[in-house]
């Protein structure tokens, strides 16, 4: 598979589930994620009639799906009642994947307030360990996503932004249902940057490499490959180097704008010498 065809484009809400697909065949987009969260795409709203033409379509244009689950639901929820809808909502994806043919849900280690920070982190790496045993029975695959830095007087901030804390995670699952996704502008953010990050992470781990441009050590925007400084050149070299086969994913601007963008990525990898 082409370089072009391992770059994806990132739906969450801007489309029907059906409609997405068909727009991805006909652009020649090969990887879609997508939210289960609202509107027609609520994982409510799939019924076994719904979810079988969602899988018939999927086959039929060779496009391959992923989940998304939404990053304001907190993992490392901890309090009565709120725990348990949190566990709920996971199972919920987990259900979904294989009834819709999906390769992969990306997961999130949650947030904190701040004073809570060994108590939520530990709460979350708790209910990760049980969804991956849950995904097990169901055939699914779980991708653990660094999250984006916030300021440093923010009072919330997500879990697993640093190396050390998605650390605290993923050397503690071992499972064929876990795996990561690799946020780089994510990274871009951090002092260590994509070069430090990619020193100190397990690639062999990572399925996906989350995409968009921003600031280095600048704060948390998904903006259009060029309105930053991210040298996405670079980054696919050093990737593609440590033989990484996985798939890419942009997340920003519009979906024509992550197709449009698909095609300069391609261009700055050529540029850096990799094989595309």
């Amino acid at each position: 598979m082409s370089l072009m065809e391992r770059i994806g484009v990132d739906i969450g809400r801007k489309m029907r589930l059906e409609d997405a697909i068909e727009w991805a065949a006909g652009k020649g987009v090969r990887h879609i994620d997508i939210q289960l969260d609202t509107g027609e795409n609520a994982v409510t709203k799939f019924d076994a009639a719904r979810a079988k033409g969602v899988r018939a379509l999927l086959e039929k244009h060779g496009v391959h799906l992923g989940l998304h689950t939404l990053s304001a639901v907190n993992v490392a929820e901890y309090s009565p009642f709120l725990s348990d809808a949190v566990d709920a909502y996971l199972r919920a994806y987990i259900d979904a994947m294989p009834m819709l043919g999906a390769e992969h849900i990306v997961v999130h280690a949650g947030y904190h307030f701040t004073a809570d920070v060994p108590m939520r982190m530990e709460a979350g790496r708790e209910r990760l360990k049980r969804m991956v045993g849950y995904a097990e029975t169901k055939g699914a695959l779980l991708l653990l996503e660094n999250l984006n830095k916030e300021p440093e007087d923010a009072e919330v901030h997500y879990l697993a932004h640093t190396v050390e804390e998605w650390r605290y995670y993923y050397e503690a699952i071992h499972s064929p249902a876990f795996a990561l996704s690799f946020t780089a502008n994510h990274a871009h953010l951090m002092p260590d940057g994509v070069e430090g990050w990619l020193a100190a992470i397990p690639m062999e781990r990572v399925v996906e490499v989350r995409l968009a441009d921003c600031w280095r050590n600048g704060h948390e925007q998904h903006l259009i490959p060029g309105e930053g400084d991210f040298d996405f050149g670079d980054m696919f070299r050093r990737i593609e180097a440590m033989g990484f086969k996985g798939h890419y994913m942009n997340a920003f601007g519009s979906a024509d704008d992550m197709n449009a963008a698909r095609a300069r990525q391609v261009e700055a990898a050529r540029a850096a010498g990799v094989a595309v």
